[in-house]
């Protein structure tokens, strides 16, 4: 009886396990000594000519690699855009040379920073959805992620609201 209630209990344990770190591992990406941590995307407005993507990404190398594009098929262009303050205004540009992530750091690309603009959406998927794209490292080559379209975090800044293309 004692053995049947450990071995229930045992594989109860699996089970959970296996679902509480599914979806985690399940949607990480590594390309060589970079890590893609939960690529994300907010819902998009109907008629936004913009979308952001975010990812969290580690290199855990020797070597700095540098994010310099990429593409995606709900979109016409994927660009990889800078944020900064200038005189108390938050400005956006397109990152010509990319974003460094230098070796043994991590790059956040979120909301209010650095991050992925998808501009002109062919699609506009809906919250729980997921998207493929392809972004292109210096080093690393292209790596095939998806993103999730989900609610932003409570606190993060909405950039692209009556942002325009160039």
């Amino acid at each position: 009886m004692k053995t049947r209630t450990n071995t229930a209990a045992v594989t109860a344990a699996i089970i959970l396990s296996a679902i509480l770190a599914g979806p985690v591992s399940a949607h990480d990406f590594k390309a060589g000594s970079l890590e893609l941590k939960h690529p994300w995307s907010a819902k998009a407005p109907p008629v936004a000519p913009v979308l952001g993507g975010y990812v969290t990404i580690v290199n855990t190398g020797t070597q700095p690699d540098r994010l310099v594009g990429g593409t995606t098929s709900v979109a016409e262009r994927l660009e990889v855009h800078e944020s900064s303050i200038v005189d108390g205004v938050a400005r956006m540009r397109l990152a010509k040379q990319g974003i460094e992530i230098p070796a043994g750091s991590t790059l956040s690309l979120q909301p209010g920073g650095a991050h992925i603009m998808l501009v002109n959406p062919k699609e506009r998927p809906a919250e729980g959805e997921k998207f493929k794209a392809t972004l292109q490292f210096e080093k690393a080559g292209p790596v095939e992620v998806e993103f999730v379209v989900q609610k932003p975090k409570p606190g993060s800044s909405n950039e692209h609201s009556g942002h325009r293309p160039p």
